[in-house]
């Protein structure tokens, strides 16, 4: 299991829009979180040993998949590994028993509440 207390506060942003990854990013950073960003699952997973995050950012969906796989698959490799899945529209109780009843947030903020 991964140690997330020794790690540098960094957070792991998945999203395959490359205009909402930016704007997501830009706010995140401009808040003061360590951001790095990727566009698909595949690079997360390459990066995810050598940034060791303490947070993923994901949306509903990220390219034909939906977030909630990717974050899934992500916190199976990364046990107890937060997940904020970011966006509108989404079905609360379905996402709780998608998320295999683990923990999670909904926002329900648009990118204007962001300050983007």
């Amino acid at each position: 299991m991964t140690n997330f207390s020794s790690s540098d506060g960094t957070t792991l942003l998945l999203d395959s829009d490359s205009v909402m990854r930016a704007a997501l990013h830009d706010s995140f950073q401009g808040a003061g979180y360590l951001v790095v960003a990727v566009g698909d699952l595949g690079e997360a997973v390459d990066r995810l040993d050598e940034i060791r995050p303490d947070l993923l950012i994901t949306r509903p969906y990220i390219n034909s998949m939906p977030g909630r796989i990717a974050a899934n698959y992500l916190r199976n490799r990364y046990p107890g590994l937060p997940v904020l899945i970011v966006g509108g529209f989404v079905d609360d109780d379905r996402l709780n028993v998608r998320m295999q009843s683990r923990s999670f947030i909904l926002s329900r903020s648009r990118l204007v509440e962001m300050n983007c």
